[in-house]
Protein backbone atom coordinates (compact mmCIF):
# COMPACT_ATOMS: atom_id res chain seq x y z
CA UNK A 1 0.00 0.00 0.00
CA UNK A 2 3.05 2.43 0.96
CA UNK A 3 4.62 1.97 -2.29
CA UNK A 4 0.89 2.26 -4.24
CA UNK A 5 1.13 5.52 -2.67
CA UNK A 6 4.61 6.60 -3.40
CA UNK A 7 3.61 5.89 -7.43
CA UNK A 8 0.58 7.62 -7.22
CA UNK A 9 2.12 10.28 -5.41
CA UNK A 10 5.14 10.75 -8.08
CA UNK A 11 2.87 10.30 -11.12
CA UNK A 12 0.62 13.08 -9.95
CA UNK A 13 3.41 15.25 -9.27
CA UNK A 14 4.84 15.30 -12.67
CA UNK A 15 1.69 15.30 -14.21
CA UNK A 16 0.72 18.31 -12.39
CA UNK A 17 3.63 19.91 -14.09
CA UNK A 18 1.93 20.00 -17.71
CA UNK A 19 -0.85 21.44 -16.15
CA UNK A 20 0.51 24.70 -16.44
CA UNK A 21 1.18 24.77 -20.12
CA UNK A 22 -2.10 23.12 -20.52
CA UNK A 23 -3.94 25.81 -19.63
CA UNK A 24 -1.84 28.48 -21.21
CA UNK A 25 -2.40 25.97 -24.31
CA UNK A 26 -6.28 25.46 -24.09
CA UNK A 27 -6.40 29.46 -23.01
CA UNK A 28 -4.71 30.76 -26.47
CA UNK A 29 -6.49 28.69 -28.43
CA UNK A 30 -9.87 29.56 -26.82
CA UNK A 31 -8.81 32.96 -26.92
CA UNK A 32 -8.03 32.36 -30.80
CA UNK A 33 -11.29 31.23 -31.64
CA UNK A 34 -13.31 33.06 -29.95
CA UNK A 35 -11.87 36.56 -31.09
CA UNK A 36 -9.15 36.29 -33.18
CA UNK A 37 -9.32 32.78 -35.17
CA UNK A 38 -8.46 34.98 -38.87
CA UNK A 39 -5.21 37.37 -37.24
CA UNK A 40 -3.97 34.76 -35.81
CA UNK A 41 -4.16 32.38 -38.57
CA UNK A 42 -2.30 34.98 -41.11
CA UNK A 43 0.47 35.22 -38.14
CA UNK A 44 1.45 32.43 -38.78
CA UNK A 45 1.27 31.98 -42.35
CA UNK A 46 3.55 34.59 -42.25
CA UNK A 47 6.41 32.26 -40.82
CA UNK A 48 5.61 30.03 -43.92
CA UNK A 49 8.26 27.19 -44.34
CA UNK A 50 10.44 28.40 -41.28
CA UNK A 51 7.14 27.70 -38.77
CA UNK A 52 9.18 23.96 -38.17
CA UNK A 53 12.42 25.98 -37.48
CA UNK A 54 10.62 28.31 -34.79
CA UNK A 55 9.02 24.87 -33.39
CA UNK A 56 12.76 23.20 -33.48
CA UNK A 57 14.13 26.27 -31.10
CA UNK A 58 11.30 26.00 -29.27
CA UNK A 59 11.25 22.48 -28.28
CA UNK A 60 15.42 22.75 -27.17
CA UNK A 61 13.93 24.12 -23.77
CA UNK A 62 14.03 21.55 -21.48
CA UNK A 63 11.12 19.87 -19.87
CA UNK A 64 7.69 19.13 -21.89
CA UNK A 65 5.65 22.10 -22.06
CA UNK A 66 5.89 23.04 -25.48
CA UNK A 67 5.11 19.48 -26.71
CA UNK A 68 1.96 19.71 -24.96
CA UNK A 69 1.62 23.33 -26.73
CA UNK A 70 2.48 22.05 -29.91
CA UNK A 71 -0.08 18.78 -29.78
CA UNK A 72 -2.82 20.77 -28.95
CA UNK A 73 -2.65 23.75 -31.36
CA UNK A 74 -1.91 20.68 -34.07
CA UNK A 75 -5.11 19.26 -32.58
CA UNK A 76 -6.99 22.57 -33.87
CA UNK A 77 -5.23 22.63 -36.54
CA UNK A 78 -3.25 25.74 -35.53
CA UNK A 79 -0.03 24.60 -36.89
CA UNK A 80 1.60 22.16 -39.43
CA UNK A 81 2.21 18.68 -39.03
CA UNK A 82 5.88 19.67 -40.12
CA UNK A 83 6.06 22.36 -36.92
CA UNK A 84 4.57 19.49 -34.24
CA UNK A 85 7.38 17.03 -35.13
CA UNK A 86 9.89 19.83 -35.22
CA UNK A 87 9.11 20.35 -32.06
CA UNK A 88 8.31 16.80 -31.01
CA UNK A 89 12.26 15.95 -32.07
CA UNK A 90 13.78 18.50 -30.12
CA UNK A 91 12.20 18.01 -27.45
CA UNK A 92 14.42 16.55 -24.37
CA UNK A 93 12.20 16.48 -21.72
CA UNK A 94 14.39 15.85 -18.38
CA UNK A 95 17.62 14.78 -20.23
CA UNK A 96 19.69 17.91 -20.65
CA UNK A 97 19.50 18.46 -16.54
CA UNK A 98 20.60 15.55 -16.16
CA UNK A 99 23.36 15.98 -18.91
CA UNK A 100 24.29 19.00 -16.96
CA UNK A 101 24.51 17.32 -13.47
CA UNK A 102 27.22 15.20 -15.13
CA UNK A 103 30.48 17.08 -15.66
CA UNK A 104 31.46 14.20 -17.64
CA UNK A 105 29.04 14.12 -20.04
CA UNK A 106 28.26 18.46 -20.06
CA UNK A 107 30.78 18.26 -23.15
CA UNK A 108 28.24 15.97 -25.48
CA UNK A 109 24.73 18.25 -24.94
CA UNK A 110 25.41 21.28 -27.78
CA UNK A 111 26.43 18.42 -30.19
CA UNK A 112 23.53 16.65 -29.20
CA UNK A 113 21.19 19.50 -28.81
CA UNK A 114 22.93 20.49 -32.03
CA UNK A 115 21.75 17.10 -33.92
CA UNK A 116 18.45 17.10 -32.69
CA UNK A 117 18.12 20.50 -33.69
CA UNK A 118 19.27 20.17 -37.54
CA UNK A 119 16.80 16.87 -37.76
CA UNK A 120 13.56 18.59 -36.12
CA UNK A 121 14.22 21.65 -38.63
CA UNK A 122 14.79 19.36 -41.56
CA UNK A 123 12.03 16.71 -40.77
CA UNK A 124 9.67 19.05 -40.66
CA UNK A 125 10.52 20.98 -43.49
CA UNK A 126 9.92 17.99 -45.58
CA UNK A 127 6.69 16.70 -44.15
CA UNK A 128 5.45 20.01 -44.93
CA UNK A 129 7.26 20.52 -48.45
CA UNK A 130 5.59 17.47 -49.87
CA UNK A 131 2.29 17.66 -47.88
CA UNK A 132 3.55 13.91 -46.25
CA UNK A 133 0.72 14.43 -43.90
CA UNK A 134 -1.52 16.36 -45.64
CA UNK A 135 -4.79 17.71 -43.66
CA UNK A 136 -8.32 16.54 -45.73
CA UNK A 137 -11.31 18.33 -46.19
CA UNK A 138 -13.06 15.98 -44.22
CA UNK A 139 -10.50 16.08 -41.54
CA UNK A 140 -10.96 19.84 -41.37
CA UNK A 141 -14.86 19.23 -40.83
CA UNK A 142 -14.52 17.21 -37.62
CA UNK A 143 -12.87 19.55 -36.10
CA UNK A 144 -14.71 22.30 -36.99
CA UNK A 145 -18.23 20.53 -36.07
CA UNK A 146 -16.31 19.17 -32.84
CA UNK A 147 -15.33 22.70 -31.70
CA UNK A 148 -19.31 24.02 -32.93
CA UNK A 149 -20.51 21.01 -30.44
CA UNK A 150 -18.08 22.67 -27.34
CA UNK A 151 -19.25 26.31 -28.20
CA UNK A 152 -23.12 25.42 -28.48
CA UNK A 153 -23.38 23.39 -25.30
CA UNK A 154 -24.48 26.06 -23.82
CA UNK A 155 -21.13 28.63 -24.23
CA UNK A 156 -19.32 27.96 -21.21
CA UNK A 157 -17.07 31.07 -21.95
CA UNK A 158 -13.42 31.70 -22.27
CA UNK A 159 -12.50 31.09 -18.55
CA UNK A 160 -14.89 28.14 -18.22
CA UNK A 161 -14.09 26.49 -21.18
CA UNK A 162 -10.03 26.13 -20.84
CA UNK A 163 -10.69 24.68 -17.65
CA UNK A 164 -13.06 21.73 -18.43
CA UNK A 165 -10.41 21.04 -21.14
CA UNK A 166 -7.51 21.27 -19.29
CA UNK A 167 -8.73 19.24 -16.54
CA UNK A 168 -10.42 16.59 -18.93
CA UNK A 169 -7.02 16.49 -20.80
CA UNK A 170 -4.79 16.07 -17.33
CA UNK A 171 -6.88 13.24 -15.61
CA UNK A 172 -6.13 11.46 -19.41
CA UNK A 173 -2.51 12.21 -18.97
CA UNK A 174 -2.56 11.20 -15.52
CA UNK A 175 -4.93 7.70 -15.90
CA UNK A 176 -1.73 6.74 -18.65
CA UNK A 177 1.26 7.71 -16.69
CA UNK A 178 0.15 6.67 -13.69
CA UNK A 179 -0.48 2.77 -15.30
CA UNK A 180 2.95 3.45 -16.71
CA UNK A 181 4.58 3.77 -13.19
CA UNK A 182 3.08 1.03 -12.29
CA UNK A 183 4.48 -1.09 -15.03
CA UNK A 184 8.01 0.36 -14.55
CA UNK A 185 7.56 -0.11 -10.92
CA UNK A 186 7.12 -3.56 -11.87
CA UNK A 187 9.59 -4.51 -14.42
CA UNK A 188 12.20 -1.89 -12.48
CA UNK A 189 14.44 0.63 -13.85
CA UNK A 190 17.31 -1.30 -13.52
CA UNK A 191 15.72 -3.71 -16.00
CA UNK A 192 15.15 -1.21 -18.54
CA UNK A 193 18.61 -0.18 -18.44
CA UNK A 194 20.27 -3.07 -19.04
CA UNK A 195 17.69 -4.01 -22.17
CA UNK A 196 18.71 -0.45 -23.70
CA UNK A 197 22.39 -0.96 -23.08
CA UNK A 198 22.39 -5.10 -24.04
CA UNK A 199 23.10 -5.06 -27.90
CA UNK A 200 25.31 -2.31 -29.19
CA UNK A 201 23.86 -2.66 -32.45
CA UNK A 202 20.19 -2.70 -31.92
CA UNK A 203 21.30 0.17 -29.41
CA UNK A 204 18.89 2.92 -31.63
CA UNK A 205 16.24 0.68 -31.87
CA UNK A 206 15.89 0.21 -28.76
CA UNK A 207 16.32 3.67 -27.13
CA UNK A 208 13.50 4.49 -29.24
CA UNK A 209 10.90 1.70 -28.33
CA UNK A 210 12.19 3.15 -25.02
CA UNK A 211 11.60 6.96 -25.94
CA UNK A 212 7.95 6.24 -26.87
CA UNK A 213 6.88 5.68 -23.53
CA UNK A 214 5.44 8.91 -22.16
CA UNK A 215 6.85 9.63 -18.96
CA UNK A 216 10.34 11.26 -17.94
CA UNK A 217 11.78 8.37 -16.37
CA UNK A 218 12.46 7.14 -20.28
CA UNK A 219 14.62 10.37 -21.07
CA UNK A 220 16.00 10.42 -17.55
CA UNK A 221 17.41 6.40 -18.08
CA UNK A 222 18.21 7.02 -21.72
CA UNK A 223 20.55 10.32 -20.46
CA UNK A 224 21.76 8.57 -17.81
CA UNK A 225 23.23 5.51 -19.42
CA UNK A 226 24.39 7.97 -22.02
CA UNK A 227 26.17 9.93 -19.47
CA UNK A 228 27.85 6.97 -17.91
CA UNK A 229 28.94 5.87 -21.18
CA UNK A 230 26.65 2.65 -21.57
CA UNK A 231 24.86 3.48 -24.41
CA UNK A 232 26.26 5.22 -27.67
CA UNK A 233 25.48 9.08 -29.22
CA UNK A 234 23.54 7.67 -31.56
CA UNK A 235 21.34 5.59 -29.40
CA UNK A 236 21.00 8.54 -27.02
CA UNK A 237 19.93 10.94 -30.01
CA UNK A 238 17.40 7.92 -31.35
CA UNK A 239 16.06 7.69 -27.57
CA UNK A 240 15.72 11.41 -26.99
CA UNK A 241 14.31 12.35 -30.34
CA UNK A 242 11.52 9.77 -29.94
CA UNK A 243 10.59 11.01 -26.57
CA UNK A 244 8.51 13.73 -26.97
CA UNK A 245 7.35 13.87 -22.87
CA UNK A 246 3.24 14.07 -22.79
CA UNK A 247 3.07 15.21 -26.20
CA UNK A 248 2.02 12.21 -27.55
CA UNK A 249 -0.39 11.69 -25.09
CA UNK A 250 -2.14 14.79 -25.42
CA UNK A 251 -2.00 14.40 -29.77
CA UNK A 252 -3.35 10.89 -29.10
CA UNK A 253 -6.60 12.76 -26.47
CA UNK A 254 -6.89 15.81 -28.41
CA UNK A 255 -6.76 14.89 -31.95
CA UNK A 256 -10.17 13.49 -33.93
CA UNK A 257 -7.66 11.46 -36.23
CA UNK A 258 -6.30 8.29 -34.45
CA UNK A 259 -4.85 6.91 -37.70
CA UNK A 260 -3.31 10.11 -38.65
CA UNK A 261 -1.62 10.41 -35.05
CA UNK A 262 -0.50 6.95 -35.26
CA UNK A 263 1.34 7.50 -38.29
CA UNK A 264 2.91 10.61 -37.19
CA UNK A 265 4.06 8.59 -34.13
CA UNK A 266 5.49 5.83 -36.76
CA UNK A 267 7.20 8.25 -38.66
CA UNK A 268 9.03 10.11 -35.35
CA UNK A 269 10.00 7.03 -34.47
CA UNK A 270 11.51 5.53 -37.97
CA UNK A 271 13.33 8.89 -38.53
CA UNK A 272 14.74 9.02 -35.65
CA UNK A 273 15.92 5.71 -34.95
CA UNK A 274 17.20 5.81 -38.34
CA UNK A 275 19.22 8.80 -37.88
CA UNK A 276 20.58 7.55 -34.15
CA UNK A 277 21.32 4.11 -36.01
CA UNK A 278 23.38 6.05 -39.08
CA UNK A 279 25.08 8.22 -35.69
CA UNK A 280 26.19 5.10 -33.98
CA UNK A 281 28.18 3.80 -37.01
CA UNK A 282 29.89 7.54 -38.46
CA UNK A 283 30.73 8.58 -34.56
Amino acid sequence: MHEFLHIFLHTLEHAATSLPFLFCAYLLIEFIEHRHAEKFAAWLAKFGKAGAAVGAFLGIVPQCGFSVVAANLYSNRIITAGTLLAVFISTSDEAIPVLISNPESAKSILPLIGAKLVLAMVTGFMVDRFGLFNITKEEIEAVEEEHSHCHTEGHNGLFKSTVLHTASTFAFIFIVMFAMEICLHAVGEETFAQFIASESVLQPLVAGMVGLIPNCASSIIIAQLFAEGAISFGAAFAGLSVGAGTGLLVLFRNDVDKIECLRLTGFLFIVSVLTGTVLQFIL
